[in-house]
């Protein structure tokens, strides 16, 4: 069973990211409050749902949060200032998104860096704990998905439709085939050094 809140603040977000892993597009993060009453029996951390119960849910949190945010970081920036540097800036803008503004911050993972003057505390696995984280885990990967089945229509041949970006056998034959694109993150090991292209 979920806990709604980890602080005594009222007003306290969950902030958690998607697509850390991947080899393409952006990574995105989403911060929810949740109301005080908020009950919902099958919100969990979004890697155990599948992609029909985090459609489902998705409206749901929307509608019923106090307030949330979701940013995107792209490949871009990520190249620039590195993944973890990426993650933690694209909580912070989803987090500058929410009115009102939270009193406490809850992360999932064990990075973060200080938002303005808020307290905040780091949680390892708490898309599994705390609503809110897992609220905010649903955003990020609904909204992220949506952003890589746009640009799959662009260049099909990687399927990111289906595989999003992340590092799948298929993803990887793709980029050795047909090279890379704009959506790439070219600071990261996009082949292992057996198939290694030159950028």
């Amino acid at each position: 069973m979920l806990l709604l809140n980890h602080s005594d603040f009222i007003l306290e977000c969950g902030t958690d990211e998607a697509g850390r892993g991947c080899l393409a597009g952006p990574v995105t993060a989403a911060a929810v409050i949740l109301p005080k009453n908020f009950k919902n029996t099958i919100l969990t951390d979004s890697k155990q749902l599948s992609e029909n119960k985090r459609d489902l849910l998705k409206p749901i949190i929307e509608a019923e949060a106090l307030s949330f945010g979701v940013s995107h970081i792209y490949q871009e920036e990520i190249d620039e200032i590195n993944i973890l540097n990426a993650s933690i800036l694209a909580m912070h803008k989803s987090i500058e998104q929410l009115s009102p503004a939270p009193e406490f911050i809850i992360v999932d993972g064990n990075k973060f860096k200080p938002f303005l003057d808020i307290p905040y505390e780091t949680i390892v696995k708490g898309d599994g704990k705390y609503l809110s984280i897992a609220a905010a885990s649903i955003l990020a990967k609904t909204y992220r998905d949506e952003y890589m089945n746009r640009i799959h229509e662009e260049f099909p041949m990687y399927n990111w439709e289906k595989n999003k970006g992340y590092p799948t056998k298929e993803h990887r034959e793709a980029i050795k085939k047909y090279g890379v694109t704009k959506y790439h993150r070219k600071s990261f090991k996009l082949l292992p050094d057996q198939l290694k292209l030159d950028l």
